[in-house]
């Protein structure tokens, strides 16, 4: 019986992690762009959430960063790992304390995306990525 893994084949893993990252990013933009459009316009909504007292713009602004910013950073393969911690931050805090409360439906989608950056942060950005391009040329500028 013969399979392929990436052991044997490390070009599958990176072309997954790829394609993992964009569509988890572009999933994550389509949750952060609505909030920074909110975040502009000053529209905080009827029931703001307001994480330790930060206030509900800054609760706001840290949301926009992680979900939309840190998003087009996992998307390219920068910072990757650090992206995807705030994005890790940002869905325990969505799971745990927004919807804390509420049925594990409420919470599902939060814990999937919770799942998928700690995967990422786990094997990394891959080849396919600016990390790996940084990466690389500090190696050779080091011989």
């Amino acid at each position: 019986m013969s399979y392929v893994n990436s052991k044997t084949n490390p070009l599958i893993f990176d072309i997954i992690i790829f394609i993992v990252r964009l569509f988890v990013g572009f999933a994550m933009l389509s949750h952060g762009y609505p909030k920074l459009q909110n975040l502009i316009d000053g529209n905080l909504g009827k029931d703001p959430f307001d994480f330790l007292g930060l206030g509900p713009t800054i609760t706001l602004g840290l949301a926009v960063f992680a979900e939309f910013i840190c998003s087009i950073f996992l998307i390219l393969g920068l910072f990757t790992r650090v992206a995807a911690g705030f994005l890790i931050f940002t869905m325990a805090i969505a799971a745990f304390v927004k919807h804390g409360a509420d049925g594990f439906n409420a919470r599902e989608l939060s814990l999937l995306y919770l799942s998928i950056y700690l995967m990422i942060i786990a094997f990394g950005a891959g080849k396919i990525s600016v990390d790996y391009m940084i990466e690389k040329r500090k190696r050779a500028n080091d011989w």
